[in-house]
């Protein structure tokens, strides 16, 4: 029996079952071959607003269930990734483009492990009790929000949709999910199929695929306390300003220009292996992504030959078809967008020393070699397989170099000397931090998210930051007596 039998979902949303929606359906297309895969059913904002209403119902009932239920349904649904693999990551290698490697963590370790997370949550600690100069019994207890809008992308469609779906499910709030319209089926529909045979209760869960209507519409929702977006910079901002509007809570996990620190004493095949997958794994669509390799100078000319050895090597293809370790762009304006960023900073002085060069949508895996600083490469997030390399002297350089961006998401050090990799991390604003290893790293455990133009903090993974995202904190008294007063 297969998990996506397209009788349940083709040309239908999900709320409150299947149903149609008033959008206009569209075909889900594979990047690498063009071929249609399905046809995908659209909300509207009309959709929207009636979503929004039933889940409001929903929310109150799925809150007052016993916590060990909510569990369960996690667990099931946990257990449904895991026996459907090998299908879901089928649909994320056509749907996304994305390697198998990719695929295959993003349905177990990814989706999996964020519902057996979600459902130890769901049991963990919810209030403390208050130390008062009365006399009274105080405390606080955490509350859920009601209903959460998350707003998922392309690139790792389930994998980031299932941060936020499944803890906001299992601390007892209804969830609306907008996934972005190129990767529905394996960021949307199969999400909503997990939880439906799962058995969570019809209405806490809606899926519905739709343009930036939808998401306007979700965002500025009055009965949507909550949006967990994750995405570009740019709609991240419009989403907080909108937000603002209503005094909403936002929770954004948004670009990156990550640094890539290679110090003069690194093993340098290894930080070579390490760079080439931090700038080329998923086609360098991943926020994490090692946006920048600052190399020391005494080492820069070989590893750079190095690096473009790498690139030029990495089998690009099909994902389908057989081995490859990078499939295509996910679609035309995601690569003359890439390409446009190689061209201009070539233009500016930088020497395309690997790639540069496509065919249809699959891009060559790129190394920039002396990147000027104010080259487009360099300066931006680039969201494709390139490398841009940069050099410098010392550390007083390297620190600065590495803090020299409006993104704070990830940084990896390749060093001998960890104590020198910590003490050099402390001069650089950043997120996350990996002392020898490349910049894409993530778990289901740990508070993941960025500072300045890559997010507003670690709002998603780990239980107090779950909590803190998912619930409201609600001061409670209790006296035995009503005291009297002086009126």
């Amino acid at each position: 029996m297969t998990l996506l039998d397209a009788a349940d979902w083709q040309e239908r949303i999900f709320s409150r079952g299947w149903v149609k929606g008033s959008g206009e359906p569209y075909d889900s297309t594979e990047p690498a071959t063009g071929k249609t895969l399905g046809r995908v059913g659209a909300a509207s904002p009309a959709d929207l607003d009636r979503a929004v209403a039933h889940a409001q119902q929903a929310q109150r009932a799925w809150a007052a269930v016993p916590y060990l239920e909510r569990a369960q349904v996690l667990r099931r649904a946990a257990a449904l990734f895991e026996k459907h693999q090998a299908e879901i990551a089928e649909w994320i290698v056509r749907e996304s483009g994305a390697p198998r490697l990719f695929a295959d963590t993003q349905a177990t370790d990814g989706a999996a492990e964020e519902c057996y997370e979600a459902a130890a949550l769901a049991a963990a600690p919810y209030g403390e009790v208050l130390r008062s100069a009365q006399d009274r019994l105080s405390f606080s207890r955490r509350r859920p929000v009601g209903v959460v809008g998350v707003i998922s992308p392309f690139n790792a469609p389930m994998l980031l949709a299932m941060r936020a779906v499944a803890p906001a499910l299992a601390l007892g709030n209804a969830v609306v999910l907008k996934p972005d319209p190129r990767t529905a089926i394996c960021g949307g529909v199969t999400i909503a199929r997990v939880f439906e045979e799962a058995g969570l209760p019809e209405g806490v869960l809606h899926v519905l695929p739709g343009g930036a209507a939808v998401g306007a519409a979700l965002v500025e929702h009055p009965r949507v306390p909550v949006i967990a977006f994750t995405g570009s910079t740019r709609a991240g901002k419009a989403i907080a300003a909108a937000a603002a509007q209503r005094l909403k809570r936002v929770h954004l996990e948004l670009g990156g220009n990550s640094a890539l620190v290679v110090l003069d004493d690194a093993d340098l095949d290894k930080a070579v292996s390490a760079g080439a997958f931090g700038s080329f794994f998923n086609a360098g669509q991943v926020c994490m992504a090692a946006g920048r390799h600052l190399v020391h100078s005494s080492i820069a000319e070989e590893y750079t030959a190095r690096l473009a050895e790498h690139a030029d090597a990495t089998p690009v293809g099909d994902p389908m078809t057989g081995t490859v370790l990078m499939g295509p762009m996910i679609d035309e304006g995601q690569l003359r967008a890439v390409h446009a960023v190689v061209s201009d900073s070539v233009t500016a002085g930088a020497r395309l020393a690997a790639g540069g060069t496509h065919e249809g949508l699959f891009y060559r895996p790129t190394v920039l070699a002396d990147v000027p600083l104010t080259a487009r490469a360099y300066a931006e997030e680039i969201f494709g397989p390139v490398a841009p390399v940069v050099t410098f002297q010392d550390l007083d350089e390297a620190a600065r170099l590495a803090s020299d961006s409006e993104y704070g998401l990830s940084l990896g050090i390749l060093t001998r000397d960890v104590a020198k990799g910590l003490a050099l991390a402390d001069h650089i604003p950043t997120g996350l931090v990996h002392i020898n290893d490349q910049t894409v790293n993530d778990e289901s455990t740990i508070p993941f998210g960025g500072v300045g133009d890559s997010g507003n903090g670690s709002r998603h993974g780990g239980a107090a930051a779950n909590l803190e995202a998912f619930t409201e904190q609600q001061w409670v008294t209790v006296r035995q007596e009503i005291p009297f007063y002086p009126f």
